[in-house]
């Protein structure tokens, strides 16, 4: 819907600037201010985009203000509790979960897109030895659009599923392949008689001289991450996709953007600073120091895995996480001094004024690098499992945009603060 119900008056004419407001299912309004630089002869400006709406999407909603995380109108607890990763990527493609069949074919299709041309393995030959496997990833998938060239079609509802299936299916392979290189084990085929995350698992520690058994709770515990992973409205990594793929680029080429994003220790490697930070830390009994310089401004150091951008209260993702990481250590039997120490942090810091008074609740990258690292995966193959589950939200963002009407570049404008005009000196007189 969208009615005038705002107005801006242009100070130095009187005139009033109507601002239709946009409205959508949750949530505020957004004020519709495409018409103000015309008819002010100002812009808004709104720096990390704070209080800007880029786009109406229908995939993700949230109140930051009262925890809340949906996925096409389900909360994402109950999304993780009683549903696959894959009935979730369905969904978050589709609209409506999927029934049996639809599910069925959809986890065929995903299964028969699984493995890389082979000639895209001499990409990773190209990269030194140790390599971060972002690095990898970011450059292999880009490599994909010269696989892929009929993708030209974009408004082709086809053309559209064909890419998303082929990029879900194909992210735990090439991701898979980036922790082989960096650990100089020889690549693994995918198994397709396996589920989506034992698939990944499988391609990431098995190796040709001996079987290998994915341990099912680890599998499971990997599809929970993944379902809390795989979108969240328009994040950073989210809005560079839809930014590069607003130029009609090769979708490869735009969720290959989007993995640079998400590579940030601000973004997608914060759950990597979260364990670096409880090394630092080292031992329950320094705990309370730590918090104490957290507090101190002038000490520069920085509690990992609290507080988020848009919530102001309990990440509900974290609660999730929080419960499937008790679960894991203790099904897997492994006691893990780092869960002492985060549980002390959590509870100093949800009983500190200072904590509270700035909301600084445990966030999804607090517990979760716990997870990983208690089913074997190295810590800078963290970003790299966020980047899988995350590639189904980027590829959902990218087809709702590119087939909804006339796709619009993206081109935001700035408050220049550079030299005003001045002329050009030739070299012998200046």
């Amino acid at each position: 819907m969208s009615e005038v119900s705002y107005s801006l008056v242009n100070n130095a004419t009187g005139e009033k600037v109507d601002l239709p407001a946009i409205g959508g299912t949750l949530g505020p309004v957004g004020l519709d201010v495409g018409k103000v630089y015309d008819k002010t002869g100002a812009f808004t400006y709104d720096p990390g985009f704070t209080s800007t709406c880029s786009t109406k999407s229908a995939i993700t909603y949230i109140d930051g203000d009262e925890g809340v995380l949906l996925y096409r109108g389900y909360p994402v607890a109950q999304l993780a509790q009683h549903c696959s990763f894959l009935e979730v990527a369905y969904l978050i493609l589709n609209g409506e979960l999927p029934n049996k069949t639809a599910l069925e074919t959809f986890d065929q299709s995903i299964r028969r897109h699984t493995m890389i041309n082979e000639g895209l393995k001499s990409f990773f030959n190209g990269f030194h030895y140790d390599a971060h496997p972002m690095a990898m990833l970011t450059g292999v998938v880009g490599s994909l659009s010269g696989f892929y060239h009929d993708t030209g079609n974009n408004k082709d509802p086809r053309h559209r599923e064909i890419f998303a299936h082929r990029m879900i299916a194909k992210i735990p392979t090439i991701a898979a392949a980036a922790y082989k290189k960096y650990y100089g084990q020889p690549f693994m085929y995918p198994q397709n008689h396996l589920d989506y995350c034992s698939n990944l698992l499988h391609m990431m520690f098995a190796v040709p001289a001996e079987p290998y058994h994915v341990d099912p709770i680890a599998a499971k515990a990997l599809d929970v991450l993944f379902i809390l992973h795989a979108d969240h409205e328009q994040n950073a990594s989210t809005s560079t996709v839809r930014m590069a793929g607003s130029t009609g680029t090769n979708p490869y080429a735009a969720i290959s953007a989007g993995i640079a994003a998400l590579w940030g220790p601000a973004h997608g490697g914060a759950n990597e600073a979260v364990l670096n930070m409880l090394d630092e830390i080292g031992d329950v009994k320094n705990v309370q120091g730590f918090m104490d310089k957290v507090k101190d401004k002038q000490s520069g150091v920085r509690l990992m895995g609290f507080g988020h951008r848009v919530y102001k209260n309990f990440d509900p993702r974290a609660t999730i996480i929080r419960e499937e990481c008790h679960k894991v250590l203790k099904a897997l039997k492994i006691d893990d001094p780092k869960l002492e120490l985060a549980m002390k942090l959590e509870e100093i810091a949800l009983n500190d004024d200072y904590f509270k008074a700035r909301k600084l609740y445990p966030n999804v990258d607090f517990y979760s690098g716990i997870i990983y690292k208690a089913l074997g995966i190295p810590v800078n193959m963290f970003t790299p499992m966020f980047a899988v589950a995350r590639t189904v939200g980027w590829v959902a963002h990218w087809s709702e945009m590119v087939g909804d009407g006339p796709l619009k570049i993206a081109r935001p404008r700035q408050v220049y603060t550079g030299a005003a005009e001045r002329n050009v000196v030739p070299v012998a007189q200046r």
